[in-house]
């Protein structure tokens, strides 16, 4: 999600895909410039230089963020390119969310990508991106669930992969990823069955009851397709061959 630190700036502004791709770019270099005026009527911007803010290390978040970019900009994949890290033309680098936030927050006209948690903990203003149903959306637990409904078609058999950026939806936020725990399909590696029905348990309760507590924690709640596709993938689960009590 792109947050900012904009003195004098009190509202939401809006982006487009496009546009962060132009940002990261370079090729646009002033808070007032025409394409960020055009989305934002009325709003005052500042004559002032954009610094886009990036992680050095190699990330998950870097991953989802230059992915979504490639998504709307031909120029931002032949030249940026996607990956856990790549090699930025402009702006300023800080490891990890934290390293991020914090080149955003010291530096007047920093722009950057971080996790929601980290933007909410320290504060941070952050944007609406335009999806692909043409609707502004700001990040949340309910817009981020929104984008990993529009990927359930994707997921099938015991692997719960897919990506979720850039889904349809009126309210699916453009910028989203699943969180995933891996688990070995026949947990053989665990020391006994006992041990191997205890973590079942959890994951089953995970995917459940503990869902209400994803909002709290910086974490969007699994949706009804979703979490269908999750307790297909945990009936599949067994120890040395053996069945284990799913659901029950």
């Amino acid at each position: 999600m792109p947050t900012y630190n904009l003195p004098g700036v009190a509202v939401d502004l809006k982006f487009t895909g496009e546009l962060l791709a132009d940002i990261y770019m370079g090729k646009i270099t002033k808070w007032n410039d025409g394409a960020i005026a055009k989305l934002n009527p009325g709003v005052k911007l500042p004559d002032m230089s954009i610094t886009p803010a990036w992680r050095t290390d190699g990330s998950g978040t870097t991953f989802v963020w230059t992915n979504y970019l490639c998504t709307q900009s031909r120029e931002f994949k032949s030249t940026v390119g996607l990956g856990k890290a790549v090699r930025w033309p402009v702006g300023q680098g800080g490891k990890g969310n934290e390293g991020v936030t914090a080149v955003v927050q010291q530096t007047g006209g920093g722009i950057g990508y971080v996790e929601q948690g980290y933007a909410d903990n320290n504060h941070m203003a952050y944007g609406s991106i335009q999806n692909t149903s043409g609707k502004f959306v700001k990040a949340s637990p309910q817009t981020v669930s929104m984008a990993g409904g529009g990927a359930v078609s994707q997921i099938n058999g015991n692997i719960l992969a897919a990506n979720i950026w850039n889904q349809p939806g009126e309210q699916a936020y453009s910028v989203a990823s699943f969180t995933y725990l891996l688990v070995y399909r026949d947990m053989h590696n665990l020391s006994g069955k006992a041990e191997a029905q205890a973590l079942v348990d959890f994951l089953w309760w995970a995917i459940h009851d503990g869902q209400k507590f994803a909002p709290e924690l910086g974490y969007a709640p699994l949706v009804p397709g979703v979490q269908k596709k999750a307790e297909g993938a945990l009936k599949m689960l067994t120890y040395k061959g053996e069945s284990l009590k799913i659901g029950e």
